[in-house]
This record gives structure tokens, sequence and C-alpha cells, in this order.
């Protein structure tokens, strides 16, 4: 017995797929956990039914507790009246400016011209600055308008239905900016900060090293001080925008003598600077955003310090945590809906990819996965609404969705046989997506924390797991192996 499904994320997408109703419970049950006052239902009973909704049906999986003595909370998705009103007053605004400043092509796609993409992307955050609706959570004092992290995502989200160029900025309005407003001198805060919010400019962030990027406290580049004077030798890697970048902000080793944690100071840095010398990486899909950034006695005035000499881990550790806000807050493509349309797109043997029941049941693993995803962001989205810390859900949310990307890219190419290596990568259409896709889906593993890192959060912040032992935590820099 089979029903006919589509949800409302799906809806449209396709007009009559069937799915076999055993193995949509099959994948649903894998996948859905309840959790409910604190603690984990032990079972779960799923429900499926369909409704019907004109000329489409609903597929819904409900999740009930095992038990009439247990209790369930019914989550309210609905915006407040308050958020409702900032939405619509956010999306007016966009509706009118936003489409003006539009790209022909993707973002950073193969062969776009990226400093034409910079130059529309600065008019767009200069637009946005003077109506008052760039960076919102940050201080009224820095150009803000000193509401909460929540406003800003919201934003976000409503101006991402916009081609607009606004990736450039994000390391220096989320990552920088903080970091500067904690640690900076007034005079720095004033120069800078209204310059990164008007997109006039672009930060770069130097930290990871050929030997050093998980292990952040391992970097070797060198500070050595002369009076009021740094002079820097050593070579970054991954960084992004760093030949298109004003400044950067740089953490370095000033004391290898020192234990690894200790031995650390933080700088932003001019990248127009002597000694500063951005080399672009082609990546295999294409792109040239990444760099290596090599520094040849390269020269910082101590006014340029951010925090004490040897507190860099903790002026570091600011920058991660905006970081780690931030990673997995959107679902990046390729999506469960793309990867549905291909599947009803493509021709196997016997009819449409949809009609086989193995990719039916892979395209409903995801869906429900995928919910899950979008919920661990209400949650998120909830602690920030209610001015709380969010705890470690965007890392439980950035292993999860960055494994996924890859696995539905890794589908879609399997489902075009040959076809799928022939596609050109800049090519729109759902092939040539699922291509650039599989090919930039494992630096989506790396950056803003690898698996592995992500685990370890994971299992010491959640499952209260011991943590890992580190032999070299007290030890000399200098004495560690290989430093």
């Amino acid at each position: 017995m089979g029903v006919r499904w589509s949800c409302s994320a799906l809806a449209g997408a396709v007009p009559e797929a069937q799915m076999d109703l055993e193995t949509t419970r099959r994948s649903a049950e894998r996948f859905a956990i309840t959790r409910g006052h604190g603690r984990y239902f032990d079972e779960a009973r799923l429900r499926l039914r369909t409704e019907e909704e004109g000329e489409a049906s609903r597929f819904e999986v409900s999740v009930s507790p095992p038990s009439s003595s247990s209790t369930l909370t019914t989550m309210d998705f609905r915006d407040t009246a308050e958020v409702a009103e900032f939405r619509s007053e956010a999306a007016a605004w966009l509706a009118e400016n936003a489409p003006s400043f539009e790209l022909d092509e993707t973002p950073d796609a193969p062969g776009a011209d990226v400093e034409k993409q910079l130059e529309v992307g600065r008019a767009w955050m200069a637009k946005k600055a003077e109506a008052g609706w760039a960076c919102l959570h940050w201080p009224e004092t820095y150009g803000g308008r000193g509401l909460e992290r929540f406003h800003s995502i919201l934003f976000a989200a409503e101006e991402s239905r916009y081609r607009v160029p606004v990736g450039f900025f994000h390391i220096g309005q989320n990552f920088a900016a903080p970091t500067l407003m904690e640690h900076a001198s007034e005079e720095a805060k004033a120069r800078h900060l209204p310059r990164l919010l008007s997109g006039e400019e672009l930060w770069c962030q130097l930290f990871s090293e050929p030997g050093a990027g998980s292990d952040l406290a391992g970097i070797r580049t060198r500070a050595v001080r002369d009076g009021d004077v740094w002079t820097i030798n050593g070579q970054k890697i991954w960084t992004t925008y760093a030949h298109l970048a004003d400044y950067a902000i740089l953490v370095t080793r000033h004391d290898p003598s020192l234990p690894k944690h200790k031995g650390l100071t933080y700088f932003y840095l001019d990248m127009k600077s002597e000694g500063v010398e951005a080399r672009p990486i082609r990546q295999i899909a294409g792109t040239s955003s990444f760099n290596e950034v090599f520094l040849t006695n390269a020269r910082i005035p101590d006014g340029q310090r951010l925090g004490e000499v040897g507190a860099g881990w903790q002026v570091a550790l600011t920058t991660l945590m905006n970081e780690r806000a931030g990673a997995g807050s959107a679902q990046n493509p390729p999506s469960v809906v793309q990867a549905l349309r291909l599947a009803t797109e493509i021709q196997l043997e016997h009819g449409p990819a949809i009609a086989d029941a193995s990719v039916r049941d892979k395209l409903a693993s995801w869906y429900v996965r995928s919910r899950g995803l979008e919920l661990i962001h209400q949650r998120t989205m909830t602690a920030l609404a209610q001015g709380r810390t969010p705890g470690p859900e965007s890392s439980i949310r950035k292993l999860v969705a960055a494994s996924q990307q890859q696995d539905i890219a890794n589908f879609g190419i399997d489902l075009q046989e040959l076809g799928g290596s022939l596609r050109d990568p800049g090519d729109l259409g759902l092939g040539g997506l699922m291509q650039q896709c599989l090919l930039g889906a494992p630096g989506a593993r790396i950056a803003g924390g690898t698996d592995e890192i992500l685990r370890n959060i994971i299992a010491e912040r959640v499952l209260g797991l011991p943590g890992d032992i580190r032999v070299d935590r007290d030890r000399p820099f200098d004495e560690v192996p290989g430093a």
C-alpha cells in the first residue's frame, strides 16, 4: 500500500510522487527522537496520515510518547506579534531595495567576477547601514540598533531570499568586530567598527596554519617585539578573501618557551603592509576564495595588539565563540527539495528515479533528518530570543548538516551516472549544482570546526564524557615534538 505525499517543504516539487508506507515508516523510525521535559523517550510511536490540500496531499510523521503517563510539550513556532512586526518591516524594506543589488551570477561561482561582486556588496552594505539595517545587534554606539542577535538572524533569513553578495563581510562583521568591541582600544573601535558596518573595510581571519588548524594553540607564526613594534614571520592558510581584504585578525606565538596556550598574542593587521603576501588557492570546485598568506618580517605597531601580551588564547576564544555561534546556522545546498526534484527529472531504465524504492528511502531519511536540524535551529533561536547563550546545539547541527550535504551531492552525481562527471559546475541546473556541491563538500566539514572537533565538543559538553588526554597542555611549546 502506498500514500501520495508531499510535505509543506516539498509542496509542488513533484506532483504525484508515490512513497511506500512501510519504507517511509522505517526511515522515520530510524531517525526520529523526541525530547520532552529534559529526558529522551525510549520509544516513539509514529503515525502517518494524509490530508487533502487541494490537488496535493500532505505527508506527516507524528511522534508521541510511549505511554499516557508521559507528557509531551507542544512547541509553538509561530512568530510573536513583536517578531511578526519586525519580520514584516524587514521583508518590506528588502523587497523595495534588495533587487537593485542582486547578482546575475551565483556569488563566488567558478569564473565569476569576484571584484565586481565585491563592489556591489560594498554598495549593498552601505545602503543597509544608511537605512539602519546593518548589524542590528551591534550597540548603537557603533552604528547598530542595540537589538538582540536574534533580530540579526531574522533579518539574514529574509535577506537570503535575494541574491545579494553579503558573504564577503561575514568574517569582519561577525568574528572580527565582536573581538574588537571587547579587546580593542577606543580609538581602534572608533576607526574600524563604522567601516566594518558599512562594508568600507573587508576583514579576513589569519588563524589556521599548515601544521595547526583544528589545534589552534599549536600555531608557529612568530611575533618578536622591538619596542613599540612587532615583527611577524610565518605562514597562514585557508584564509577566505585574504587577497581582497583590507585588514586581518591574527594569532601569533610570542614566546615558545611557555605552554602552547600561554605563549600566544593576538593582533589585527593591515593586509596592505609590506611583507604580507596573499596567494589565492585554486580549489577543485573551480573557485579561489581561499588563500595562503606569507608573513615575512611584517611589522605591526603595538597599538594593534588586542588584549595583553600572552592573552592571545583568551582573545581568540572571543572570536571562536562567535564563529561557532554561526556555524550551521543555515542549511547550505544541496537540499532535500533539490534532491527530490532531481530524482523526478532523471530517467532510469524502468522510469523516473523517484519510482525506485531505495531512492524514496534515502529522500525520506534526509527529510526527517533535515526537520530535526530545523528544530535544533529553533532551539538556538529560542535561546537567543530569551537572551540566553545557546549551548552546543550549533555543533550538533553543523556535524549532521555538513555530512548530509555531502551525502545528497554524492546521491545526485550517482543518479546521473557518467553524465554527472560531464556537467559543467558553472551550470546552474540541478546537475551542475550537485557536482559543484560535491566538490566543495569536504571544505564544509572542516571550516568552523572539523567533524572530529565537533564530536569532542558533543562528547564532553553534551554526553559528559571525559575529555581527551592532552599531554602537551602544560609543557613548554618548544619541547613539544614537532613544534
